[in-house]
């Protein structure tokens, strides 16, 4: 039955490959006209001047995308098909971004105060909906596309999305350059619900059969008590987590970029954008390149290389007397990003059984997400207090640390034998 299906699924691997790439070229190209990273923080910066209130932008992201992953991974386990339930969860991150264009064009009528409530409100909802949708989203992907072809998948479909990405970034500079408030970023917030919404239907053409589930072959244990069991005897998966928990506070210079460039190097709206474009198509480049050496040399230097990478990038910030550093920031910033997202995606789905995969998925995600909601916020904090430069100091040393552990402690699956913390 489970040969059938797989058959089924290389039989239609063309069509499930060229749909997701489509999807996530869309929504890519969506996230362009409302990045978390420079488009969100420069609206929100219009109706604050709080470091702290800028850095939840990306602390809500990522707390939202994580949080839920491992409350759905039984669930998600004993499904027999997985597309229905990503289709339904993952409306829940697109449609928001719409209320926060009828948030930014209403404005001058309901006031900032109002404004900020109801922009996180849907910032909120828009993080939950990603984090519902992503692990069911990891595994059916991984059930279309064969192991095989997954790291090259993954690479690709980020490739394509950040591509489109950079152009959208550009195109909304322009559009924040040459349209007047309140329809500058209420005309960037609806194209990317219009390109969200063809992104969905992209993802609803995927092809997906139906699996046989075995009763037998699933744990009645407790999911906390499940999780326990995997921290305990999985060595490496543990120091894996440590890696992923202090990277949060490597990255969490990222999203000031744009607001320190703004206020302190006077970087005009049209340059955050192509800024923007710097950053994404890094990662059109970086994220099949990386995926290539990675299967070659080992995920997890790979995954060190982006770690350096973010805190050389942090660091360039700190010591910037112009603008023209911020090129070599912004690239080395989408170098570790690529890193993160594909190899670390990639990496997480190598450790444990068929069975137990939602569960490691949700644990590499879930159980980081305290540090990712306060990792921009001790970030905006110390912006506030000291400036962005020592942020970005702070960031630069985390990400080192983080490049220490993962090549002292953590090995890759195939590599697991030869290292002496290897789980019994």
């Amino acid at each position: 039955m489970e040969e059938t299906i797989q058959n089924e699924h290389m039989r239609h691997l063309k069509h499930n490959y060229f749909v997701n790439l489509m999807d996530g070229a869309f929504f890519g190209f969506a996230i362009g006209f409302a990045s978390f990273s420079t488009i969100l923080p420069l609206f929100v910066s219009t109706l604050t001047n709080s470091a702290t209130l800028i850095g939840l932008i990306p602390a809500i992201h990522n707390t939202g995308w994580q949080l839920p992953q491992l409350l759905t991974a039984k669930r998600i386990g004993r499904m027999i098909r997985y597309k229905p339930f990503v289709m339904l969860m993952t409306i829940h991150e697109r449609i928001p971004f719409l209320g926060i264009a009828i948030v930014a064009l209403l404005v001058p009528i309901i006031g900032t105060e109002v404004a900020l409530i109801a922009t996180y409100s849907f910032l909120i909802w828009q993080g939950l909906g990603g984090g519902l949708t992503a692990n069911a989203w990891q595994i059916l992907i991984g059930k279309v596309i064969p192991p095989d072809y997954l790291a090259t998948f993954f690479g690709f479909q980020s490739a394509v999305a950040n591509l489109l990405a950079s152009g959208g970034a550009v195109l909304a500079g322009v559009v924040l350059e040459n349209i007047s408030g309140p329809w500058d970023f209420a005309t960037c917030f609806l194209v990317a619900s219009v390109l969200f919404a063809v992104s969905w239907y992209f993802l609803n053409l995927t092809l997906e059969f139906e699996r046989k589930v075995e009763a037998s072959a699933f744990s009645d244990m407790p999911l906390w008590q499940s999780v326990r069991s995997i921290l305990s005897k999985d060595t490496p998966f543990r120091w894996y987590l440590v890696t992923r928990i202090v990277s949060q506070f490597g990255n969490m210079a990222f999203v000031f970029y744009t607001v320190y460039a703004v206020r302190q190097l006077a970087m005009s709206e049209v340059m955050a954008g192509v800024m923007t474009g710097i950053l994404m198509l890094a990662q059109v480049i970086t994220n099949p390149l990386l995926g290539w050496i990675a299967d070659r040399w080992g995920k997890r230097n790979v995954l060190a290389i982006g770690s350096a990478a973010t805190a050389v990038s942090a660091f360039l910030a700190f010591i910037a007397p112009d603008l023209n550093f911020f090129y070599a920031v912004f690239l080395l910033a989408g170098i570790g990003s690529s890193a993160y997202w594909t190899i670390g995606m990639a990496f997480t789905m190598g450790f444990g059984t068929e069975e137990e995969r939602p569960t490691y998925v949700g644990m590499a995600n879930t159980l980081i997400a305290p540090a990712a909601i306060l990792a921009p916020l001790i970030g905006g904090w110390i912006a506030d207090i000291g400036g962005f430069r020592t942020t970005f100091i702070f960031a630069s040393f985390a990400a080192t640390i983080a490049m220490i552990v993962l090549l002292l402690f953590v090995c890759d699956k195939t590599s697991m034998s030869l290292s002496v913390f290897n789980a019994e």
